[in-house]
């Protein structure tokens, strides 16, 4: 049914087993971890200065590692996945030096945290990297490597602690390594992420107010499509591009402060496609502000409905969703304790996410099996807590 998850000393335990077994035997000093994310609604919203709801997920990178003398620094990752080379030696850069992006592309969002961290110069280190985090399913898995891999850096040599620069700083890292000009929201809530709360991110004044998710017969499934998307190259800096052309047309810094009535108003200046990609965004951000206050009432339907609202908005409107992301959705919502589902993460595949009666959940996957032409793998989730760094024994 649900695929198992391993837990954090279970990744632990891995990665110090291949650490040890490539460094003759010696032991890490230093482990951390760090969750990926669903974002429950407010898609695409993030770059706008928008609302978000995420929560931080039990799905986990690890790093262990210690620090070392000189300025090299050796990284491995044993998460399958990954491009080759799974090893990567470098030479740490002094302030003022870069440290470039290349291959193995994995490689990339360490590179890019290491530049950005907010204490230089890094010292030498070697460190293992092992991830639950599924690549390419929309789950964050990039954010998760950035901000474990930063947590890491802070065992080493601490920076001033300031969670929002360090989200930054991860964003960062993202822009200037991997290519991907993605919001806050990623790097945030795997930072800021709380049990048993979601996570309501004004991605303007970088404020976040936790929202409770306690109900203990409500649970979260997540359905990965297992279309995997790759959105550096793709359609995602396109539909940012887009959102910034309409709020300049439209006058504003952003489609945060723009409205619907600014939007009609200004219908003859923008093309079609336009109109539409800023049409999702501001109707969104609305809609992610309503199903905030519906989950504090427990207003769980009215809260589903918004979800199928932004699913039907992120396909019609936005064009980033796919045929197998559509037939998730329509199958859960055909189950009986079903109160709202859609894509979530950037889209063209990925995942799918469900609120639902807990009573519910092997009805759901036995269903979607059935009625998916793919081959999913579904996790049952609550929310979880933000990076932190973890005892060895």
């Amino acid at each position: 049914m649900a695929t198992p998850v391993p837990s954090v000393p279970e990744l632990v335990a891995e990665a110090r087993r291949v650490y040890e077994q490539l460094f003759g035997g010696e032991a890490p000093r230093v482990a951390v971890c760090a969750p990926g994310r669903v974002n429950l609604i407010g898609e695409h919203t993030d770059y706008n200065q928008g609302l978000v709801l995420p929560m931080a997920l039990p799905l986990v990178t690890v790093v262990v590692g210690s620090q070392t003398f000189g300025r090299d620094a050796t990284v491995v990752t044993v998460t399958e996945d990954a491009d080759e080379p799974r090893r990567v030696d470098l030479t740490l850069p002094t302030p003022g030096s870069s440290l470039p992006p290349g291959l193995p592309s994995w490689a990339n969002y360490v590179k890019g945290v290491i530049q950005h961290y907010r204490a230089p110069p890094v010292p030498g280190f070697r460190a293992v990297v092992a991830s639950c985090v599924p690549l390419g399913g929309g789950l964050s898995s990039s954010a998760s490597l950035e901000v474990a891999f930063y947590t890491f850096l802070q065992q080493l040599k601490p920076d001033d602690g300031d969670d929002v620069s360090k989200a930054i700083a991860c964003q960062q890292a993202e822009h200037t390594h991997a290519g991907v000009p993605c919001g806050i929201m990623d790097q945030f809530v795997s930072i800021l992420g709380r049990g048993e709360h979601a996570l309501l991110i004004d991605c303007r004044s970088l404020e976040a107010t936790p929202v409770p998710l306690t109900d203990p017969g409500l649970v979260i499934l997540i359905s990965n499509s297992n279309v995997n998307h790759s959105l550096a190259g793709s359609e995602y800096p396109r539909r940012r591009q887009q959102c910034e052309e309409a709020a300049a047309i439209l006058g504003k810094s952003s489609l945060r402060d723009a409205t619907m009535k600014d939007l009609e108003e200004a219908r003859g200046r923008l093309d079609d496609v336009t109109f539409r990609r800023a049409r999702h965004v501001i109707e969104e951000i609305d809609r992610t502000a309503r199903a905030a206050a519906a989950l504090r009432r427990g207003a769980y339907k009215e809260f589903g409905r918004l979800m199928v609202e932004s699913h039907n908005s992120l396909r019609d409107l936005y064009e980033v969703s796919c045929r197998e992301l559509d037939e998730l959705v329509s199958a859960a919502m055909e189950v009986d304790g079903v109160f709202g589902s859609r894509m979530t993460g950037g889209g063209f595949g990925g995942c799918t996410v469900t609120l639902l009666q807990a009573n519910a959940i092997d009805r759901t996957i036995l269903h979607i099996q059935e009625r998916y032409s793919g081959t999913p793998t579904f996790y049952v989730t609550t929310p979880s807590e933000g990076a932190r760094a973890l005892s060895l024994p």
